[in-house]
């Protein structure tokens, strides 16, 4: 597996990694969703009279205080920013379409879930919002990292959803960035043009990842 190393500068990280707003957006609905729970709960033990108030308050209060842990597992279960680049292979990807509130990656990924097991070429999908040192323009070279989301039960073998972050989103320095390019060969590069019409294909999968 082709890794690519370079330190993710946190304060831009931050400002710019929409993967990882997306954990925070997580860790907040998780907290907002046990203060509810726990605000039902002891709504109904203190303010009612009913019989199972006792069953409630504990299965409502349980269910909120997995909710509050979910705060701090989620940053555990899936890591910071460097491990994250530091551990996902590097992949090329593509701008594929630009709409006008946000614009659509395409990288040409290895779906299979073990890494020592024969690739399986696929195509996966992630719309971002921005895109920091890159022009925002339909074939314009992205090098990202291909993070694997979910699997199927029984499809333990192939990742069902990949998501690529680009490099862009963990550094303003441009050397990286073109380091990272180079470091993709050129013949997935051309691969990845060639395949730009499947796009819609991809957007009607339910995960947007088609395997080729």
């Amino acid at each position: 597996m082709r890794t690519f190393h370079f330190t993710v500068d946190e304060n831009y990280n931050k400002a710019h990694n929409e993967y990882s707003k997306d954990v925070t957006r997580l860790q907040l609905s998780a907290g907002v969703l046990g203060a509810l729970l726990l605000a039902v709960a002891l709504g109904i033990f203190f303010l009612t009279t009913v019989g199972w108030r006792l069953v409630a308050l504990v299965a409502l209060g349980t269910f909120a205080i997995f909710c509050f842990s979910l705060i701090f597992i989620l940053p555990r279960q899936i890591g910071g920013a460097q491990r994250l680049y530091d551990s996902y292979e590097l992949v090329p990807a593509i701008v594929a379409e630009v709409n006008p509130r946000d614009l659509v990656l395409m990288a040409l990924v290895n779906a299979s879930a073990d890494p020592a097991a024969q690739r399986r070429p696929a195509l996966a999908l992630r719309t971002v919002t921005k895109l920091e040192g890159h022009p925002t323009k339909v074939g314009v070279r992205v090098p990202s990292v291909a993070v694997s989301g979910r699997r199927s039960i029984g499809k333990d073998a192939q990742w069902d959803e990949i998501s690529p972050m680009p490099i862009a989103w963990a550094t303003p320095d441009r050397s990286v960035l073109v380091d990272a390019e180079r470091a993709i060969p050129e013949a997935e590069w051309r691969r990845l043009d060639k395949l730009l019409p499947r796009l819609k294909d991809v957007q009607t999968t339910t995960y947007n990842l088609l395997v080729l």
